[in-house]
């Protein structure tokens, strides 16, 4: 089951002072989505819809593949019933599941199985983030997969139509990639913890 109680996010939003894990997994999820995905520029779409406060953060309490896909068709079709300029974006934070990446990987495949049962690949698509992220051909330790690395599992649900509209708002779109391994490398491992250290209003 997932909890959220503090989405859709919003300028104001305020952490339920009376579940201070939820709290803090919010908070951690926002300081690397202002602090990295934003102020570091590796997604320059991620701006608008969180100063909108179109971003939902919903906090699953699943501790098993079972649980995680239950939660993940819940959103699914959450998303694909509300407008974009409700919700044009998801973020299905996983604290207790998943915390391996191999097994996060596989889980994936099984993430977009659902999306076809449920008839909205086309429509909304998966993206994915991890503490452990690796891209193929890269070892661990390698600053280009901290392009994607989360403080939690996450599975990022986007709508497609929002994806064309931001690529046709950004000609260099298909560079994105290139572009945030560049800046990673630039940053390297000790600039990146010094970046990530410091805190951004939220």
């Amino acid at each position: 089951m997932t909890d959220t109680s503090d989405t859709p996010d919003t300028a104001n939003t305020t952490p339920d002072p009376a579940h201070p894990e939820r709290a803090a997994i919010l908070d951690a999820t926002r300081h690397w989505l202002t602090r990295a995905v934003i102020g570091l520029n590796l997604c320059p779409f991620a701006k608008s819809v969180h100063v909108k406060g179109q971003i939902r953060y919903a906090i699953s309490d699943a501790t098993d593949l079972e649980g995680v896909l239950t939660d993940l068709e819940t959103e699914l079709r959450t998303l694909a019933d509300s407008s974009a300029e409700d919700i044009d974006t998801t973020l299905l934070i996983l604290p207790h599941a998943l915390t391996d990446f191999l097994d996060y990987n596989d889980a994936l495949h099984f993430a977009d199985l659902l999306l076809g049962q449920l008839r909205l690949d086309g429509e909304l698509q998966i993206a994915s983030f991890h503490p452990q992220y690796q891209f193929e051909g890269t070892q661990p330790d390698d600053i280009e997969n901290y392009t994607n690395r989360a403080p939690y599992p996450i599975l990022h649900l986007l709508r497609e139509a929002s994806i064309e509209r931001a690529a046709d708002a950004f000609p260099d779109a298909a560079d994105i990639y290139e572009r945030n391994q560049e800046t990673m490398r630039r940053l390297g491992l000790e600039g990146w913890r010094a970046w990530m250290s410091q805190r951004d209003d939220q």
